[in-house]
């Protein structure tokens, strides 16, 4: 039989997005639907003196008007601090806040509508600056102050260790608000089952979290709602939100008639969330050998005007803040603020993407003091079996970031002799750079379950029912074919139910790279389940002892006489008529501990997944252009279930570092839309070399951890160590567009590590 794992097979569902036959939000067929639009603040801080919408009533039409007294449950949502409300009543935080939802027959009327509405503010003080935020005095958005939270990680003594350190480097590292930019603005529809059940089709990354939230607001049970997510055109971890689930599920309530919300894309820009900008003070030290010593920082994170993800990414954030790297003696502390910008929330990687430039760039400068080179400075400080992390966490299993360093050595080294040393004309230059990460898989220090389930029929046709979003990273796929192993068939012969709450359990989101972890686990133990009651029956049917039995290409089969076989539908109704069970559940929770509040001390993630990327980049001085040659990218993933999405997801994650290292930048007020926000195009991408390392993780589904957001990490650190090599010149604030490096070209000197 050809075994499924590290095998590339069609992906589930492509042929069909390919023919355009599957149907996202908008294009979901509905019975004479009504359009939804929100009518949302124009200021960034103000109170709601009144609101009439009697005007907009009357708009020919206009079927109904919805505002905060109209919601029956709970006026707040949150994914962790409920501190949003559905639609503002009193007062409003951020500009683009939901005040009023109104259902119309078309959009011209329901445009109308909004025009009429009458809206008396009195405006308020506002603070953008969140280092503004926490003086006193400062506006107050919340009750409960400005300081959303906190998170200190201590360990050893740093401040101590700093006096025996040869060289010290300290710096402060600026990262942006970042638009999540996916091809799929935020869009959903619904309609009432004639049980009455209001059925919601989300474009979301975590439906069952969708059907809680959505329970909450309309006072509903949540057998009475039904989410279910439609194809999803990307989602990045802004579409872990809430967004438009919300105010379908209030209409649905109150006017019983289909209906149906999309986002413009200027609406996604003002109103969804965005990546959290950190600005990070670091200060590292080290002895002449290159071994570090010690690490002192503080991490300041933008959240806007309400929590989203705030407290996972200051978290995380400080969990990561020393890289893949041994360090005796740490103290963090990263704060998450409050302020009247947009709201932050998840963007792959949860804070690691912008701590890692920071700490990338630290061991460049330390590397270029102490005369080392920077992969050397790496190799002697990486994290390996036995080390001790940062919160104490002693790995044992999978730590393969010295088999990235190597992977990706040998064309660093030719890369050195070479390439770099090729004569180009002025004004251009060439720089290679290396960028490393560590990043933990799944949910930080708190449980983080999946279940799945997997049912085969009488006649042997086996159904997986999964609640794990697929939002086009290819989890249904890697879902697949962890069940045809543990079962012995094709994934073709399987039949999948993913993301729909009425049939499926709670799989958590998909985000923090937790899916083929976690949901494969849960996956593999439902399947390992079932094949536990196929292989009972064909001990009496083969007379074979048990451990003699295997699965493969639809049979139970002896394994010492292949021509002693039954097939997989005639043991299925062997085990039904003698009413054994053949639908059976699976459940995976990583063993983590909780962090202690006091210093982050614990054991955050069950395993860790480790890259370094090697860039080449060369400079035209005269304009401050960037162009990326190469990326070589080399990931610990584990095991690889299906290798070809791997690559996909390292290529497509490069694309996003290249991005947020050169030329993406939210700016609050005056970023409206794709055509004030610059993504790299086809013709920006670079030769990538796609290097999978497989350090398997013991506790895996057959070894295997995540890729999904390392993916990403490790790319801005290395073109901006690439840059700073081409110039001698360090950029300390992302992105390094051309303004930026013009201003370093023009800077007197060299960067120094004091």
């Amino acid at each position: 039989m050809t075994k499924q794992i590290s095998r590339t097979i069609p992906k589930i569902g492509a042929v069909d997005l390919a023919r355009g036959c599957r149907l996202f939000s908008e294009d979901i067929p509905l019975d004479n639907p009504l359009t939804l639009q929100i009518f949302r603040s124009t200021r960034a801080h103000a109170r709601i003196l009144s609101l009439d919408v009697e005007k907009a009533r009357k708009v020919d039409g206009v079927i109904g008007i919805l505002t905060a007294k109209d919601i029956p449950g709970k006026n707040l949502f949150g994914l962790i601090n409920k501190d949003q409300p559905l639609l503002a009543h009193e007062k409003v935080r951020f500009t683009g806040e939901a005040i009023a939802v109104v259902a119309a027959v078309d959009r011209e009327s329901g445009r109308r509508a909004l025009e009429a509405m009458d809206i008396f503010y009195e405006d308020l003080p506002a603070v953008f600056d969140p280092e503004e935020s926490l003086k006193e005095g400062s506006p107050l958005l919340h009750p409960k102050g400005n300081l959303l939270f906190k998170r200190i990680l201590r360990k050893g003594n740093a401040a101590k260790a700093l006096s025996g350190c040869d060289v010290v480097i300290k710096k402060t590292y600026d990262t942006p608000c970042l638009e999540h930019s996916y091809l799929e603005p935020d869009a959903g529809a619904g309609f009432v089952d004639r049980d009455g059940t209001l059925v919601i089709y989300a474009s979301t990354q975590n439906p069952h979290y969708d059907l809680k939230e959505v329970s909450e607001i309309l006072g509903l049970e949540e057998e009475r709602i039904r989410i279910i997510q439609a194809a999803t055109g990307g989602g990045f971890g802004s579409k872990l939100d809430l967004t438009v689930q919300g105010y379908i599920g209030l209409a649905l309530y109150h006017l019983r008639r289909p209906v149906r919300l999309v986002f413009s894309r200027e609406e996604a820009f003002l109103a969804t969330p965005k990546r959290h900008p950190l600005k990070m003070e670091m200060e590292t030290g080290a002895t002449k050998d290159g071994k570090i010593q010690t690490l002192r920082a503080r991490i300041l994170c933008d959240t806007g005007a309400y929590a989203s993800y705030g407290v996972a990414v200051a978290t995380r954030a400080a969990v990561h803040a020393t890289g893949p790297y041994e360090l005796e003696n740490i103290e963090v502390e990263s704060l998450c603020v409050y302020t009247n910008n947009p709201i932050a929330g998840a963007m792959r990687g949860f804070g690691v993407p912008q701590i890692a430039f920071a700490h990338e760039s630290q061991m460049d400068l330390l590397a270029r003091e102490l005369k080392l080179d920077p992969l050397e400075i790496r190799r002697i400080n990486a994290l390996r079996a036995r080390s001790k992390t940062g919160t104490g966490h002693e790995l044992t299993a999978s730590v393969g970031m010295i088999k990235t360093l190597e992977a990706i050595e040998p064309h660093y080294r030719n890369a050195k002799s070479q390439w770099k040393t090729e004569t180009i004309p002025e004004p251009f230059r060439r720089g290679i750079g290396i960028g490393s990460m560590w990043y933990g898989i799944g949910n930080t220090g708190v449980q983080n379950p999946s279940s799945a389930r997997v049912e085969m029929d009488p006649q042997g046709k086996i159904t997986l029912f999964s609640g794990a979003a697929d939002i086009g990273q290819g989890s249904s796929t890697v879902l697949a074919q962890i069940t045809a192993e543990v079962l012995g068939v094709e994934p073709s012969e399987m039949s999948l139910v993913i993301g729909d709450t009425k049939w499926t359990t709670n799989a958590g989101a998909t985000s923090a790279s937790r899916q083929t972890y976690i949901s494969g686990n849960a996956v593999k133990d439902a399947a390992s389940r079932l094949a536990d009651v196929l292989v009972t029956e064909a001990v009496d049917v083969l007379k074979t002892p048990k451990s003699l039995l295997v699965l493969e290409d639809g049979f139970v089969v002896d394994s010492r006489h292949s021509d002693r076989r039954v097939p997989l539908s005639k043991l299925a109704k062997r085990a039904h008529d003698r009413g054994r069970p053949l639908t059976w559940q699976g459940y995976f929770d990583p063993v983590t501990s909780p962090l202690d509040v006091e210093t982050s001390q614990g054991v955050p993630y069950a395993t860790y997944a480790f890259a370094s990327h090697l860039a080449l980049v060369t400079v035209d001085t005269s304009t401050g252009e960037v162009r990326v040659n190469k990326i070589v990218a080399a990931h610990d993933v584990g095991k690889a279930i299906h290798p070809q999405n791997v690559e996909g997801q390292i290529q497509g994650g490069v694309g996003m570092g290249l991005g947020f290292a050169l030329m993406e930048e939210f700016i609050p007020g005056k970023t409206a839309s794709m055509a004030d926000y610059h993504i790299p195009t086809s013709l920006d991408m670079p030769e990538i070399i796609p290097l999978i390392v497989e350090d398997q993780e013991p506790t895996g589904p057959f070894g295997a951890k995540g890729v999904g957001e390392p993916a990403l990490i490790p790319t801005a650190p290395a073109i901006l160590n690439a840059v700073a090599d081409a110039l001698g010149k360090r950029i300390f604030r992302l992105p390094a567009n051309p303004e930026r490096v013009r201003g370093a070209v023009r800077r007197k000197g060299t960067d120094k590590g004091g």
